[in-house]
């Protein structure tokens, strides 16, 4: 028997037993008010061809489907197809989203669109859909992560938005989440806190999945028209999780279809240096939500780590904890040194440099790739390119 999946979420935003509205009332007011606009655009014909112009003309979509030959002729085996986000205009999936999240913060008539940023590619995509509908932007962006993602604080500045740099606790993601939730709340009535992923209270993760999900839609059918068949495994990286549920949603009803969610282990399960929220976490509250995160016995935040800026967040979007549960989805993990091997294997082999967080995927299926057989195909989706990491790898490897 096909699992149930609709609906997701419920009325209450809830996947099974994750996600919610953790809430005072004062902003779950707000938030209703964000989900009815919601509802009511994704309504409009209006707003849906003005979004399918701007990803087939501003964006570039669809995004094709590549064979990676040479990469699947070293490893043996199963034949290794990207689904390629990382040539979508900014250079990743997160425009997808961006998008329409802008769009939706001037039909409210928000005067002001706030975000955090890891990697910079949520800044950088929020920073572009904002100069286009003309509504103005602010980024939060962790300190260390500043310093590691220069190229994208660069364009960041380039499109107008104001860049805030914080330098409290750990200086990367969480922290940039904290001070950009905290801007919110001076001004929820004006202000549109543009949530970078499937994460955060109702009705954030379903939104944005919405968006994401054209990932997912477009590859199912890119690839029926070109194999005549569905991929047998599909895998993407899992940090907050949009780029990985935007491809998982297409395949979730066909049972046949392996589905891996790759989280990072950093410099290893054993030491406190990942991000491997649905591998050793607990459900807990972070940030609005209830879902899987790496906590202390009290129930506050551990610091996470990870080599890709993007990933290094202590909780996860709530669905992917509700696939996890049912045993629809699979998560596993690559470490640091994966990660570089196969950001290296990939960019040497194919002249595709990847986004850090992208090449765990990768590394993980270049890990199993040559366990399956040579009929068998695996769809990674590629959610980035590696510009804003290659001068970082190329000192950490001394190239």
């Amino acid at each position: 028997m096909a699992l149930d999946f609709a609906p997701m979420p419920d009325d209450q935003g809830y996947f099974g037993e994750y996600g919610g509205q953790v809430l005072p009332p004062e902003l779950k007011q707000v938030m209703d008010e964000i989900n009815d606009a919601y509802n009511d655009i994704k309504q409009s014909d209006a707003f849906r061809q003005e979004l399918k112009e701007l990803y087939a003309d501003y964006v570039g979509r669809p995004s094709p489907v590549y064979y990676a030959r040479r990469l699947s002729d070293k490893i043996g085996g199963a034949r290794i197809y990207l689904k390629r986000e990382d040539l979508n205009h900014t250079g990743a999936h997160k425009i997808n989203h961006c998008l329409g999240e802008a769009l939706l913060a001037k039909h409210m008539g928000k005067t002001k669109v706030l975000a955090e940023t890891g990697a910079g590619q949520h800044g950088v995509a929020l920073a572009t859909a904002c100069a286009l509908v003309g509504v103005e932007c602010e980024i939060h962006m962790g300190q260390i992560d500043i310093e590691k993602e220069h190229p994208n604080v660069t364009k960041m500045k380039i499109l107008g938005c104001k860049l805030v740099e914080v330098t409290r606790g750990t200086r990367t993601l969480k922290d940039a989440v904290d001070s950009a939730f905290e801007e919110y709340l001076k001004d929820p009535v004006n202000f549109f806190y543009a949530i970078g992923s499937v994460v955060g209270p109702h009705p954030f993760p379903r939104m944005v999945r919405d968006f994401q999900s054209i990932v997912g839609r477009e590859a199912r059918q890119q690839f029926l028209d070109k194999q005549g068949k569905l991929p047998d495994l599909i895998t993407a990286c899992v940090g907050g999780g949009s780029n990985a549920i935007g491809l998982f949603t297409a395949f979730l009803d066909d049972e046949a279809v392996k589905i891996v969610g790759v989280e990072p282990a950093g410099k290893g399960l054993d030491t406190h240096d990942h991000a491997a929220t649905l591998t050793l976490g607990s459900k807990g509250a972070i940030h609005g939500f209830e879902c899987y995160n790496l906590q202390d016995d009290a129930g506050n935040p551990l610091p996470v780590y990870s080599i890709a800026s993007g990933l290094d967040y202590p909780g996860v979007g709530p669905q992917h904890c509700y696939l996890k549960d049912i045993e629809r989805v699979e998560y596993q993990t690559a470490d640091d040194a994966q990660c570089l091997d196969a950001f290296m294997t990939l960019s040497r082999l194919e002249g595709i440099i990847p986004a850090l967080e992208s090449a765990h995927a990768v590394a993980y299926a270049m890990r199993v790739a040559a366990d399956m057989d040579k009929d068998q195909s695996i769809l990674v989706n590629l959610s980035g390119r590696g510009d804003k990491d290659a001068d970082f790898v190329a000192d950490k490897l001394d190239l």
